[in-house]
């Protein structure tokens, strides 16, 4: 689904988007309009702006994920605000990008979006992982941690960094299905539901650093 209140760059999303082989079930224009036609139409991915008509786009956000806590929410704003991204990240958003990005950026960010990768227009990941150490109270729950081997930890450390599955299979001198196994396996341990909750643990729990 696609939820921007400016018509043409709406239909330019749509379109780069279906020429691409996605299939766009929705589209909308206001806050109100995405909720409504997101529990008609059950999307797996959302293009959202945040700035459209009431509810807000960060309000959107939440009640998606609220509704659907698998959805993806990719985040395409004029905005690259430090408080705009973190509202975002905050709920719930899987990736945010701004508007000054390509084409080609929006159709790789979608890709990797369902895939479940955190995607940040390049310098907003860092602000994002910054923010989130700096504002982690809690401190490192042990016993939490010691359920997690040695390799599913340092898999961990970095899916906090953002890097791709493949990234991290070609760093670890492993195959793409194993780190995807680590991962489901961490998921699974930690009760989470998708990879963006595994980056905030990993960084509320001070594994992004070395």
């Amino acid at each position: 689904m696609v939820v921007d209140d400016h018509p043409i760059w709406r239909e330019a999303v749509e379109r780069d988007l279906v020429q691409a082989g996605h299939d766009v079930v929705a589209v909308a224009s206001t806050g109100r309009e995405a909720v409504a036609r997101f529990s008609a139409t059950r999307p797996d991915l959302v293009v959202l702006d945040l700035h459209i008509p009431a509810p807000g786009g960060i309000e959107v956000t939440a009640e998606l994920v609220r509704q659907n806590p698998l959805v993806r929410v990719l985040v395409l704003s004029a905005s690259g605000e430090q408080a705009d991204v973190l509202a975002a990240v905050k709920a719930g958003a899987t990736g945010y990008l701004v508007k000054s990005a390509s084409s080609t950026d929006l159709l790789t960010a979608v890709r990797r979006v369902s895939a479940g990768d955190p995607v940040f227009t390049p310098g907003l990941a860092g602000l994002v992982l910054g923010e989130f150490r700096r504002i982690a109270e809690a401190s490192p729950d042990d016993g939490e941690k010691s359920r997690l081997t040695a390799r599913e930890t340092e898999v961990l450390k970095l899916v906090a960094t953002g890097l791709s599955y493949r990234q991290i299979a070609e760093r670890l001198v492993v195959s793409h299905r194993t780190v995807q196994n680590h991962v489901q396996s961490t998921l699974r341990k930690l009760q989470m539901h998708n990879r963006v909750e595994l980056t905030r643990y990993a960084i509320e729990h001070g594994l992004d650093t070395d």
